[in-house]
């Protein structure tokens, strides 16, 4: 674990001249010379600012001319390759830096230190003195949102910022709870309101290391903005749809070797774009027939709004107020060996550790995320969010997260949590899915490792569209509470498991254990003690959960090209006659260069084939709109993300009539609403009917008066014989405005 280096000069300054600034406030530098004190390479003009012995009326082109106040620097417009160099040990109270210009990929803007190497990082102690983002309405204010950092870019881009200490905070020993303040240390924004016709909407080149940021305070309650140590947003005060497609976006970002510790809310925040998007006519139809609400932000793919081309790495935070790592609308991201110390520390509601919102193309890697608190609702180290397309978590490492493991929210496709080690992420361990997926998401070859006194549930709530499980081990170290599987009936339906090891420490296994016909139950046999497990180093801690020869784990999991290409270790896939069970492959027995599965998961699953699968169907009333793709066939496609909805004028009952093409018999039919992104069940009362063909009526067999809801099976009624099937929707619940939506008719 990497920890701010203390510097006697900090702490006497800290003393002095700002409050309770911890012993930790300046780190020295990593490197034998602070990079001012080499020469410009980059062709431009460097400008020196010293707090004690500096001038403003000097030319401040050398340490013996140097400027005295930030102010003059922020009043300066800089040109590309031109460095500003802020004296090492030198201490800045109540001011920010927002210097003018912008540099190129090229010749980039640079702010970093120079002097005395013995003395510590140039400090910026800005003390909350920075303008208020919201109007007296509480809506974001175009003119000062963005400028709330103790160092400020906005509209700008090509810049270097390394080497500098930062707080914002007028007082270090009391947390904000209550207010309106957001303090940043490093704020860059787009604000789309504030630029020029004409001019570039996309900028480019930003790299940020080697930076100190502590004490950045702030409310404890949601003021629908985001604000943190080094904190990346898009802002338009007007409606996505009135600013054009393309643009409002950061490109080529390097954000590493920082250290955040007290910050709020984030150590970290990319890109979340702050176009307005609120109401029902921000939302949209996706291909599918999918409705996403504004805030689910399918308008940044679909007008590919996305940051792109981006590196968070190496960087360490502790004791963050709320998520420490918040991503959102970036593609082509990797963030890798990253370390949160405690996050959620002081923020009175729902985050994660380290996550990825609205983004693609991206993963998320070798981070280690420990010490979050007991969440009802998220507080998981990781989150498979809303709108990710193509996002990975892949050899992370995740321990003592009261929480559980990983918050899953849905509406998105292709994710994957591959070989990543748990430890005492007690809590659920999949916790939420409150969206179908446009595809399958896989779990492989992780390890769990928890107390089953602790673990409140494997998952809680229940899985809309189909989750594989392969390859995983599940390790209770319980001796006297087996895994609680669920928490509701049918959890698990949509839920696939093969090939995962089930070890019960205690011997007795759950109830609700999930059928596995390839699965085991034994102990692992981990080359060391799952109780005295390491910290601080990914791969370290991840060889303690290596397997022994002798486990008969080995060779005994699956291959699926969802696995990748190589284990936690690096260690290539994979060695044998198939790949291991866990997040460790040993290499034991030849290498298969080459994988290919012979025997597709997804030809598995727990579903019946329906009577119903791709019978014709009948409404007597269709939505005209998502471009028409909310039709009545999507009832028995056999797919739970798509979806047919009655017209807004839609008069009951609305009759939903499937055509076998010859006499069936069942006994048993499923329906379902469509509930997704938290959306409320509409149907009150419904009937069941057959069609006799004798007579040429419809002859009523079940009758419901409590609902449909998510997943509604309906039995009791024998068996019925009958070409046709109608349901009948005959009235709706009172509190809802909105007309019936169901995802599926099944028929068994």
């Amino acid at each position: 674990m990497r920890k701010p280096v203390g510097t006697a000069l900090a702490v006497l300054l800290a003393v002095l001249l700002a409050p309770a600034l911890p012993a930790s406030a300046s780190a020295a530098p990593a490197k034998k010379q602070w990079p001012g004190n080499s020469k410009n390479v980059t062709g431009g003009r460097d400008f020196y600012i010293d707090s004690a012995l500096g001038n403003d009326r000097a030319a401040g082109n050398s340490p013996k001319a140097a400027w005295k106040t930030l102010g003059k620097a922020s009043a300066t417009t800089f040109k590309p390759g031109d460095r500003i160099l802020l004296k090492a040990g030198s201490q800045w109270n109540n001011e920010q830096l927002w210097p003018k210009g912008s540099g190129t990929t090229r010749q980039p803007i640079t702010i970093s230190a120079y002097g005395d190497v013995k003395r510590g990082r140039p400090y910026i102690a800005t003390n909350g003195n920075v303008p208020s983002p919201f109007n007296a309405d509480g809506t974001k204010n175009p003119e000062t949102v963005g400028l709330t950092g103790a160092i400020v870019l906005r509209n700008q881009q090509g810049f270097d910022i390394n080497n500098i200490e930062l707080s914002n905070d007028d007082d270090f020993a009391t947390d904000i709870t209550t207010g309106t303040y957001v303090r940043d240390g490093i704020m860059v924004s787009i604000n789309a309101d504030k630029l020029a016709a004409g001019a570039d909407t996309v900028m480019d080149h930003f790299r940020i290391h080697d930076i100190y940021v502590h004490n950045t305070d702030g409310p404890s309650s949601w003021q629908k903005i985001h604000y943190g140590a080094v904190n990346f947003q898009v802002f338009g005060s007007k409606s996505y749809k009135e600013y054009a497609t393309g643009g409002y976006y950061f490109k080529d970002v390097r954000i590493e070797d920082n250290t955040f510790v007290n910050v709020e809310l984030h150590a970290v925040q990319f890109a979340f774009n702050w176009f307005a998007a609120d109401g029902a006519d921000a939302g949209q139809y996706d291909e599918a027939g999918k409705f996403h609400e504004g805030w689910e932000q399918l308008w940044v793919r679909t007008r590919d709004l996305y940051s792109r081309d981006v590196y968070i790495g190496h960087n360490y935070a502790e004791s963050i107020g709320q998520g420490a790592f918040q991503l959102a609308d970036t593609k082509n991201m990797t963030v890798e060996y990253n370390e949160v110390n405690g996050f959620l520390a002081r923020y009175d509601a729902v985050s994660c550790g380290l996550y990825l919102w609205a983004g693609a193309d991206s993963v998320m890697q070798y981070n280690e995320v420990y010490g979050g608190p007991d969440n009802e609702y998220d507080g998981t180290p990781w989150d498979l969010e809303y709108t990710n397309f193509n996002v990975t978590y892949q050899y992370n490492y995740s321990h003592d997260n009261a929480a559980g493991w990983m918050a899953y929210m849905g509406n998105s496709s292709n994710s994957v949590a591959r070989y990543n080690l748990s430890v005492n992420d007690n809590g659920v361990l999949v916790k939420n899915m409150l969206s179908t997926n446009y595809s399958p998401t896989y779990f492989v070859n992780n390890t769990f490792v928890y107390d089953g006194g602790d673990l409140a549930q494997v998952h809680d709530e229940t899985f809309l569209s189909r989750v594989y499980f392969l390859n995983n081990i599940f390790y209770n170290t319980s001796q006297t509470t087996p895994t609680t599987w669920y928490r509701k009936t049918g959890a698990l339906r949509q839920a696939v498991f093969s090939n995962n090891d089930y070890y019960e420490a205690g011997g007795v296994h759950s109830t609700q254990e999930p059928a596995d016909p390839d699965g085991l139950r034994a102990d692992p046999e981990f080359v060391g003690n799952p109780a005295t497990y390491s910290t601080g180093d990914v791969k370290k801690a991840a060889a303690q959960f290596a397997l022994r020869k002798s486990s008969p784990l080995i060779d005994a999991g699956r291959y699926n090209p969802h696995l990748g290409t190589a284990d936690i270790l690096g260690t290539q896939l994979y060695y044998g006659d198939a790949p291991d069970i866990g997040a460790v492959e040993a290499r034991r027995g030849p290498r298969v260069p080459n994988p290919v599965d012979t025997d597709p998961i997804e030809n598995e699953g727990p579903d019946r084939v329906s009577l119903a699968l791709g019978k014709p169907v009948t409404a007597s009333s269709t939505h005209p709109g998502a471009n028409g793709t909310l039709g009545a066939v999507n009832l028995t496609d056999g797919s739970l993300s798509t979806r047919w909805a009655a017209a807004d004028d839609a008069t009951y009952p609305i009759t939903l009539d499937i055509d076998f093409g010859a006499d069936t018999a069942f006994s048993e039919v499923y329906l379902d609403e469509y509930t997704d992104s938290g959306t409320n069940p509409r149907v009150r009362t419904f009937s069941l009917q057959r069609w006799d063909a004798a007579t040429g009526t419809w002859v009523t067999f079940a009758d419901q008066t409590n609902g449909i809801g998510h997943d509604l099976t309906v039995t009791g009624f024998g068996s019925v014989t009958t070409s046709r099937l109608r349901v009948a929707l005959t009235s709706q619940i009172a509190t809802e405005i909105y007309t019936p939506s169901l995802t599926e008719i099944s028929v068994y």
